[in-house]
């Protein structure tokens, strides 16, 4: 992949496992909050396996759509687009019925500082939307960031395990599963709480950032010495099949790679490839922020893009001086503040 539209359309590759999931739920699906790092991808992957399935359905992205471009991009994809503010509840009540929702709104970066903004997104939306979509089934986008640390030889942890959120981010995405929660119980509405840390694509994620400092000459903090990843694809294509594994309690899925990565690892394989020196600050803690997926694995099977393949495509990306975001994971972050 040497350009933006070569990896756009490698997110966007349906599998015969999808297109098959997807036929088997009846209804049009709808993608609230579209328009973030993962929406647009997202909605493009469901339309393909769509078309590519003839199968009967609209696939709907909802946003402010701050970025005309982006919305331009998506209807001409074949992706029925609404902008809305949705924590304006006249807009938010004007939305079509839609019997799938995928639930991708909220904010974490800029908490700090603006800790009412990320609980009214976090916590108080969901109970409007759970309200409006209550005959809808709903998959829930929340976080790995839910879960306590855990010693780096564990696995990490499982869906059994109970939330310790640290910081005011962490805490809001579990008050987004309880009220969501909350709302599934009252009105019987089928859930899927959908768990993940981390995805990347070359334009962002834990991956490019290492990368990044590799290529500039500065040093990786090693503190946080491990984390999961996964490819957007495959996460954005376990979000659409999670559709089919909604209940009533919600059903708790992590998503993310089957490995616990080493940063330091991880970065040398990178600098290897980019013909870079590395170099490294701090020693790697005992515990980590480590998600245990297994039970997705399970589902969905493992992810069809490996840790070797992103490493690959990542060291290729920058050394070519591809495009990429600043929107920086923080991954590296122990105190819960973003």
């Amino acid at each position: 992949m040497k350009t933006v539209a070569e990896l756009e359309a490698k997110l966007a590759e349906p599998s015969e496992q999808l297109i098959a999931d997807l036929s088997s739920i009846e209804g049009d699906i709808l993608i609230l909050g579209v328009g973030g790092k993962m929406g647009p991808s997202l909605a493009r992957l469901a339309a393909n396996a769509v078309k590519k399935g003839g199968l009967n359905k609209r696939i709907i992205g909802v946003s402010r759509f701050s970025n005309e471009e982006a919305r331009r991009e998506l209807d001409e994809a074949g992706i029925e687009t609404i902008s809305c503010d949705l924590l304006n509840d006249e807009e938010l009540q004007k939305l079509p019925h839609v019997d799938n929702v995928i639930y991708m709104a909220g904010n974490k970066f800029g908490t700090t500082g603006r800790e009412h903004f990320t609980w009214a997104m976090n916590s108080y939306l969901p109970g409007r939307v759970a309200e409006k979509y209550k005959n809808s089934r709903i998959v829930v986008f929340s976080s790995g960031n839910v879960y306590p640390f855990s010693p780096v030889g564990s696995g990490g942890v499982n869906e059994s395990v109970s939330p310790e959120p640290l910081g005011e981010y962490a805490q809001s995405c579990l008050g987004r599963e309880r009220v969501f929660e909350y709302f599934s119980h009252q009105n019987k509405t089928p859930m899927t709480i959908y768990r993940l840390n981390y995805a990347i694509d070359m334009r962002y994620g834990v991956l490019l950032e290492l990368a990044k400092s590799i290529n500039e000459g500065r040093p990786i903090d090693l503190t946080m010495g491990h984390a999961n990843i996964i490819w957007q694809g495959d996460a954005n294509e376990m979000a659409l099949r999670c559709l089919k594994h909604t209940s009533n309690p919600p059903e708790i899925i992590n998503i993310t790679g089957p490995e616990t990565m080493s940063i330091r690892w991880a970065a040398q394989e990178l600098a290897k490839r980019m013909d870079k020196e590395v170099q490294f600050t701090g020693v790697e803690s005992e515990t980590a922020l480590l998600n245990n997926a297994t039970k997705s694995h399970q589902l969905f099977g493992y992810p069809k893009v490996s840790l070797l393949q992103m490493i690959d495509w990542t060291a290729e990306w920058v050394m070519a001086g591809g495009d990429t975001w600043n929107k920086p994971t923080h991954f590296q972050e122990r105190k819960g503040k973003f």
